[in-house]
């Protein structure tokens, strides 16, 4: 191992190339001869050797990205711990890697909220550009919020649109309140829990707001999502991927009795009319994202969804809804175009085509 007092290319390397710090028991990996193509990198063999030379870096000296290779005896992850802890060292980026399929590691991965977990064999060029890109995310994004600064094109909901969506949420309120009375009673007696649930999504451009929702289930099912990853149907697509952007489970656990008769009716949908008329969302459009899906859908590739409005309703709602064969970069196409060519025309053929999709027959 190189002394540790020995200049390297690495500290005297220039401050505008990215900077990677690999963990891994192999002193000859080949992983690291191939990264050097693209970064600096500093390869260290044990996870001591790691922390001191960690201890030894000031705030201008950190590493842009840690690399770690998952180790048998899991310490890997009491290390990433440490670090979270550390106010000099949070926010550092944390990539792993992991030698096998685990699920507990990814369930593990998922818990301590690291940037990323790849499985070997993985492609280098992959691996690459998705470190790049996080590097260059987390320069221009301390909050989603503020990635609305960020884009080149800024979307403005046409007064036609707006105005429609004021009259027909208030309509279908109006007409729905007996049906809501009694999905709400339903739901109190159901389980325990609140009737409405509300959580943070990210609709047109990244702009973050409170989405409502008939409560379907448990209400601990955010906290049950860590350990059911592999039960996601958006498998990932690419080789050595451990991610999917969105997330679909079928037959969720976490579902209650009354929650699968409201989401296959999709009654539970019905209090984003209170969104609609608020303005945080139209009636048809992109569906707005949970925040940890919208945060990987941010590369040029993708973003273009977040440029149109956000909505009840949307192509991918009555095109491939509930079907098994619904790929995640079927969905994200749908989304771009939808983006890039909605119409007053568009969006009624979307709202013709919805009711015959309200009724799912999968229980996704």
């Amino acid at each position: 191992m190189m002394n540790k007092n020995t200049p390297t290319s690495w500290d005297n390397s220039n401050a505008a190339q990215n900077k990677v710090a690999y963990v891994s028991a192999d002193a000859e990996d080949q992983l690291v001869g191939e990264l050097k193509q693209h970064f600096f990198v500093k390869h260290l063999v044990t996870f001591n050797a790691f922390e001191d030379y960690l201890s030894e870096q000031s705030i201008l000296t950190l590493p842009d990205i840690l690399l770690m290779e998952i180790d048998e005896e899991e310490y890997c992850f009491t290390l990433v711990e440490k670090i979270k802890k550390n106010p000099m060292l949070h926010g550092l980026l944390i990539v792993l890697l992991a030698k096998k399929p685990n699920k507990t590691w990814k369930a593990r991965a998922m818990q301590l909220r690291v940037n990323d977990l790849y499985t070997y064999p993985l492609p280098v060029e992959h691996l690459s550009e998705r470190l790049n890109f996080l590097i260059k995310f987390k320069l221009i994004r301390p909050k989603l919020s503020e990635l609305l600064n960020q884009v080149d094109v800024e979307y403005k909901m046409p007064f036609s649109k707006r105005m429609f969506d004021i009259v027909s949420s208030s309509i279908a309120l109006i007409l729905a309140s007996p049906i809501m009375i009694i999905v709400a009673l339903v739901v109190k007696f159901g389980s325990k829990g609140p009737i409405i649930y509300k959580s943070k999504r990210v609709g047109t451009g990244y702009l973050v707001f409170d989405f409502y929702k008939f409560r379907s289930m448990r209400t601990d099912a955010d906290k049950m999502m860590a350990q059911m990853s592999d039960l996601n149907q958006y498998a990932a697509e690419e080789q050595g991927s451990s991610k999917a952007a969105f997330v679909k489970i079928k037959n969720d656990p976490r579902v209650t009795k009354v929650g699968n008769f409201i989401r296959n009716t999709s009654l539970d949908e019905l209090p984003q009319l209170f969104n609609i008329l608020k303005g945080d969302m139209s009636l048809v459009g992109n569906r707005p994202l949970p925040l940890y899906e919208a945060e990987m859908l941010t590369s040029n590739e993708w973003s273009m969804r977040f440029l149109g409005p956000a909505g009840l309703t949307g192509l991918w709602q009555i095109s491939k809804r509930g079907k098994e064969d619904m790929s995640e970069r079927e969905r994200k196409k749908l989304d771009n175009f939808y983006a890039q060519n909605y119409s007053f025309w568009l969006d009624l053929k979307i709202l013709l085509g919805t009711f015959p999709a309200l009724f799912q027959k999968e229980k996704v």
